[in-house]
């Protein structure tokens, strides 16, 4: 009898294994690694985005029939900890990709992880220049518009302005170092006459905002550069508004316009600033509208750019294993190169060149109603029309 019970719990087993191989041949998973508990604020709307996608890519039959099934780690802003997690998730789960990231610096870490251990990443939020050009490697794509592109887009705008005496403002990281230095080159090609009179430098989120506003007034410039975000961000318009700094002054300002960011200023949203964002109130496309749809029907709640951020970096990932057919790195490569795909501001292409997706930006003006920030006179920049040439990305890009 307990040699009947041995061969039935040894069959049970091997059939259960069997099931459960089974159920794992029919999966594909993502990694997936972000600032969750550094930066909610962006992540907790970034999540729900790329949430909803796996909703939507299982629905529809999955990826070639098989799950998509995302794993998510916390990297708490620390490159160190993000390369430790992408580690975790090749090696311990044995994801087909990684995907994520906000922070420039660790988008880079995790990008150079990428190239080293052979594994393909697709880079969500960051926006150094650096992750496409100057560090881009074989293995990594990204899908947000560059510092360089957002920079082009608001150049535009600002090369108009008669201010010739700029200030800036910028978090002391490779993003807000990235963004100073694209945006002056771009400005100064159009406009040779401008000077630029001050520079500060605020560590990322710990500024202080009272010696750095006063700083920026005593150079008495016509119009200011600002980088900042969040919380550094509110704190800077807060105390710039107690003294006056933007009085008289045009400012222009790197993603200030999104929900994320513009939402929590309230009533003290200064008005007129030109910025980059993402006016979900007043998008009327057909392609934005079933996305807002199906996000405040799951979520009862408006999204944020973050939001559309998470959910197209699931479609793209979606989208790329589709047409690989594989698991394969290199295949992945060649199915991701050139690759075009609908998203909620139209159509966007990976371009074989760079890995820069053409996804672009809203670029409009802040404006105060009920209460509250918003953006208006907002029109949507597409990416391609704000990239250099080739020859220029050929310079600017090492050779694999």
């Amino acid at each position: 009898m307990r040699a009947r019970n041995t061969f039935v719990g040894a069959a049970f087993a091997l059939l259960a294994g069997g099931m459960a191989h089974s159920a794992v041949a029919q999966e594909i998973k993502i990694g997936e690694i972000n600032s969750y508990s550094l930066l909610p604020a962006f992540t907790e709307p970034y999540r729900k985005g790329w949430q909803l996608a796996v909703e939507q890519v299982n629905a529809a039959g999955g990826i070639n029939g098989k799950k998509l099934v995302v794993v998510s780690k916390d990297d708490g802003g620390k490159p160190a900890d993000a390369q430790t997690a992408a580690n975790e998730l090749v090696s311990s789960e044995g994801v087909a990709m990684l995907t994520g990231t906000f922070l420039s610096n660790i988008g880079l870490a995790v990008s150079d992880f990428a190239n080293q251990k052979k594994v393909f990443f697709l880079a969500a939020e960051p926006l150094t220049d650096a992750i496409t050009w100057s560090k881009g490697n074989k293995y990594t794509f990204r899908l947000r518009p560059s510092n360089y592109m957002q920079a082009a887009m608001l150049v535009e705008a600002a090369s108009k302005l008669p201010a010739k005496r700029w200030a800036t403002i910028a978090p002391n990281y490779e993003y807000g170092q990235s963004a100073v230095a694209v945006f002056k080159k771009l400005m100064s090609e159009k406009r040779p006459d401008i000077q630029w009179v001050d520079e500060q430098w605020p560590p990322q989120g710990k500024i202080d905002a009272g010696p750095v506003v006063q700083a920026v007034a005593a150079a008495n410039p016509e119009a200011i550069l600002n980088v900042t975000f969040g919380a550094d961000l509110v704190k800077l318009v807060r105390e710039g508004n107690t003294r006056g700094l933007f009085k008289g002054r045009e400012v222009v300002s790197f993603l200030t316009g999104e929900p994320e960011y513009l939402d929590p200023l309230k009533d003290e949203t200064p008005e007129g600033w030109i910025v980059t964002g993402y006016p979900w109130y007043s998008i009327k496309t057909p392609e934005h509208d079933a996305f807002l749809k199906a996000y405040q029907a799951k979520y009862n709640d408006y999204p944020r750019l973050g939001s559309i951020v998470g959910y197209q970096t699931i479609k793209a990932a979606a989208a790329i294993l589709a047409k690989a057919g594989s698991t394969d790195p290199e295949k992945l490569i060649a199915a991701a190169e050139g690759l075009s795909m609908p998203s909620p501001f139209g159509e966007i292409t990976f371009r074989k060149i760079d890995h820069q997706s053409t996804l672009g930006a809203y670029v409009g003006k802040t404006a105060l109603k009920d209460g509250k920030g918003v953006m208006v006179d907002s029109s949507y920049k597409k990416g391609s029309d704000y990239l250099p040439s080739d020859a220029e990305v050929d310079k600017l890009r090492p050779k694999d």
